[in-house]
């Protein structure tokens, strides 16, 4: 994409922004050099880098980032065989290889940052080599006492010696004998050399070598013969000690030409992480998101707002005066002309969609919602601002033209085409024919087109032509203040007179102006203003009736949310009823079993007493276990009932079918498990059977066994296919419930089988307190199948 281009959407001045919080000047240049890319697959790299950047940030774990040095002149001037690097040459090599160090620890443990985790593999931060130059030297360029044993020797005697020799003098200056002849009480170094001021006039009294001689000529600066030996000796360490930091510098500077190749890759996986983190560090500034591309031409912006104007109001605290743009262009429509008032906001509507769309083709996240999409587009083309130029003989219009003509020259599919102010410049009839004509051809190319302009005539060939839509910037009425809100689908006025008003020009030369304009461009604009205001007042009254169906929806929700909560609770409820009355069951079969022992022991007319009194807490128990059981129901009436239906029997427990209604006696004959039964209509409800009872739905082979009332006792009770225990606890109530009846005689079916079966009946028959005798059954009555009994 050109430069001019670039510039005129001002994408450099971003590049400015973003490369504040580079942390060196390598990386500075790198993100001052980026460029829109046009490889897909390089731009949603980046995007996934920038985005795990973004994301460890937002996490409060930002990447370890500190200042550090250009180390490629170094790396050039250390390669050479024998070349070595001063000491603080080499301390800059410290913060890369820690920067190095931190950053492979740091990203090697996320493993929610793949890409990041993939750049960053070969980042090891040298770890041998910054041991050695930490111990060696510092970030200023000193060359430290831990560097070697010999070093740290040689200084520390070189320090004594220094010491002594300064007590030396300090005692001859003290001294009465020397203090005659000396200019003053101080000691110095001349020449690298320790020395005292002799009065010129006094030097042959005092012996010793003359190193250097004051300005004014009064004062000689002389070494004393007593501490030129120990000063010799002093040199003598010096150069011991120079000669062993050269050594440790060329070791050093040895171990960097051996890793050049690594160090230098190193240091540009930083840079592009350091460039990286630039982009990512002023997403966040403008809390930014990341958009899609996409290949079918269409853009799509959200929410969309120009960075620099953003980043403008926010310093200056006006950050919520910022108007989000909403724009979409693509597929049918493949041009749009906007217009509106004076510094309404058409110009930077446009500059929004360029710079944004640089942004995302750069893999920049944008300052638009993520629903974003941009093109993949190879030329981004701008005709924006004013190029005259007195030296190109160039005028507003014919620069306008110059650059349309390149344009049209460029254009085509896969191109972005940003015009502002089309068609001014000249008369404003052939300006407009010369745009709808230009527009024409750009819409032919396949380009995508954005373009203002404020020409009545360039509107109306929009709006009639196919492909091409109009979108205007909103303006307010009564205050006569742009509101930067772009409108789909409808042109707008320039509004010129009113911002004129505004910007301060007269009234009577507004008033003047309305009556040079004539009445029937008067009444259009007024017609335009009457209808603008009436949309708007149909908008305010559907957004009030969104947030009113979104209030019934809230309701509603909440409605739903306490019938749900009702309804638990009633379950709740339920179920503790429901557990309190089948304990209260468990209680009661406790005690009839204790009273049915005693019964066996008792006489017959005892028994039968107790036996009444059994049956009466029964239906006690069971009118109490009724209050818990809100499925219970009143008995049916007669004539509701018809054979055929199924019906809930209270004494019985389970459903049964009806099988004959008496409707003048008000009885019902039923069926339930094979066996027939009459009873009274107030024994049966609607209810039918509970999933806890097992009634006429029983599996295959298995029998309803059941004790009956007094209405309705059957006298055969059928256990075939039962284990003992199961036959023996429905064969007791069966006994109780035939004697409660005044039943004579019953029989009881076991079958042949085994003979187990025949020989646990009959040997619980024996002694029983309600039982005079019992006998096998007769050919008619089913022989050894059946027990015949005889109740007492």
């Amino acid at each position: 994409m050109s430069m001019p281009s670039l510039t005129s959407l001002e994408f450099n001045k971003l590049l400015l922004l973003i490369a504040g919080a580079a942390h060196s000047e390598p990386t500075q240049r790198s993100v001052l050099e980026l460029c829109p890319l046009t490889d897909r697959s390089a731009i949603l790299a980046r995007q996934g880098l920038v985005r795990e950047i973004m994301r460890m940030s937002e996490e409060g774990s930002s990447l370890r980032l500190s200042p550090f040095s250009d180390i490629t002149p170094l790396l050039a001037k250390v390669r050479p065989e024998g070349a070595m690097l001063d000491a603080f040459e080499l301390g800059r090599f410290i913060p890369l290889l820690a920067i190095a160090s931190g950053l492979s620890e740091q990203i090697s443990r996320r493993e929610a940052a793949p890409c990041l985790k993939e750049l960053a593999s070969g980042l090891t931060g040298s770890p041998d080599l910054l041991r050695r130059l930490k111990r060696t030297v510092d970030t200023e360029g000193n060359i430290l006492d831990s560097a070697s044993h010999l070093l740290a020797d040689l200084r520390d005697r070189t320090r004594k010696l220094d010491a002594r020799i300064r007590r030396n003098l300090e005692e001859m200056v003290r001294d009465e004998k020397t203090a005659v002849f000396l200019q003053d009480d101080f000691i110095t170094k001349r020449s690298g050399r320790w020395v005292i001021p002799v009065r010129m006039d006094s030097k042959g009294m005092v012996a010793g070598v003359v190193h250097d001689v004051s300005h004014s000529g009064e004062t000689a600066f002389m070494e004393p013969l007593g501490i030129i030996n120990l000063t010799n000796e002093l040199e003598n360490l010096a150069a011991e000690q120079k000669a062993e930091e050269i050594r440790l510098l060329k070791a050093l500077s040895a171990g960097i030409r051996e890793s050049a190749a690594g160090l230098e890759e190193e240091f540009r996986v930083i840079v592009h992480i350091d460039l990286l983190n630039c982009i990512a560090v002023f997403g966040e500034q403008l809390r930014m998101s990341i958009p899609g591309i996409n290949d079918s031409g269409l853009i799509h912006l959200v929410s969309a707002r120009h960075p620099l104007l953003s980043l403008a109001l926010q310093r200056s605290g006006r950050e919520a005066g910022v108007v989000p743009l909403d724009i979409r262009l693509g597929g049918d429509d493949t041009v749009m002309i906007i217009t509106g008032s004076n510094a309404g906001g058409k110009t930077i509507a446009i500059k929004t969609v360029g710079l944004l769309q640089l942004m995302a083709l750069s893999g920049m996240p944008v300052p638009a919602d993520s629903s974003s999409s941009f093109p993949l587009v190879s030329e981004l083309l701008v005709d924006i601002g004013d190029d005259q130029s007195i030296e190109n003989s160039l005028s507003t219009f014919s620069a306008h033209i110059s650059n349309i003509s390149q344009i049209l020259k460029t254009a085509g599919s896969g191109t972005l085409v940003l015009i502002d102010e089309l068609g001014t410049g000249t008369d404003p009839a052939e300006g407009a024919a010369l745009a709808c004509a230009v527009l024409k051809e750009l819409k032919g190319s396949g380009a995508l087109v954005f373009a203002t302009t404020h020409l009545a005539d360039i509107k109306g060939y929009v709006q009639r032509t196919g492909g091409m839509m109009n979108a205007s910037m909103e303006f307010d009425h009564r205050t006569l203040m742009p509101l930067y809100r772009l409108r789909l689908g409808e042109p707008g006025q320039s509004y010129a007179l009113e911002t004129a008003l505004r910007y301060g020009l007269p009234a009577r030369i507004i008033d003047s102006a309305r009556e040079l304009l004539g009445d029937a461009k008067v009444e259009f604009d007024r017609l335009v203003a009457d209808l603008n205001l009436k949309r708007n007042r149909y908008e305010e009254g559907l957004k009030e009736l969104e947030a009113r169906e979104a209030a019934m929806d809230r309701m509603t929700a909440e409605l739903a949310r306490d019938k749900q909560a009702a309804e638990m609770k009633y379950k709740e409820m339920l179920s503790a009823a429901y557990q309190q009355a089948a304990e209260v069951v468990r209680e009661t079969k406790r005690e009839m079993h204790a009273l049915l022992e005693e019964i066996k022991k008792k006489d017959k007319t005892a028994s039968r007493e107790a036996l009444r009194q059994v049956q009466a807490e029964q239906v006690a128990i069971e009118e109490k276990i009724r209050q818990f059981d809100p499925e219970a129901s009143a008995a049916i009436p007669v004539g509701e009932l018809a054979e055929g239906d199924t019906v809930f029997v209270r004494s019985l427990g389970y459903d049964a079918t009806v099988v004959q209604v008496n409707r003048a006696q008000e009885r019902v004959k039923v069926r339930s498990g094979g066996m027939e039964i009459e009873l009274p209509v107030s024994d049966v409800s609607a209810r039918r059977g509970r999933p806890s009872e097992k009634g006429p739905e029983k599996a295959a082979g298995e029998q309803v066994r059941t004790p009956v009332s007094d209405d309705m006792t059957a006298s055969r009770l059928n256990l075939i296919g039962l284990r003992v225990d199961e036959a023996i606890s429905e064969l007791e109530p069966f006994l109780n419930h035939a004697s409660l009846a005044g039943l004579s005689e019953v029989t009881i079916i076991h079958g042949f089988g085994t003979g187990i079966l025949s020989r646990a009946v009959r040997d619980h028959l024996k002694g029983h307190p309600l039982i005079k005798k019992f006998r096998p059954g007769n050919q008619t009555e089913g022989a050894g199948r059946v027990t015949v009994v005889t109740m007492g």
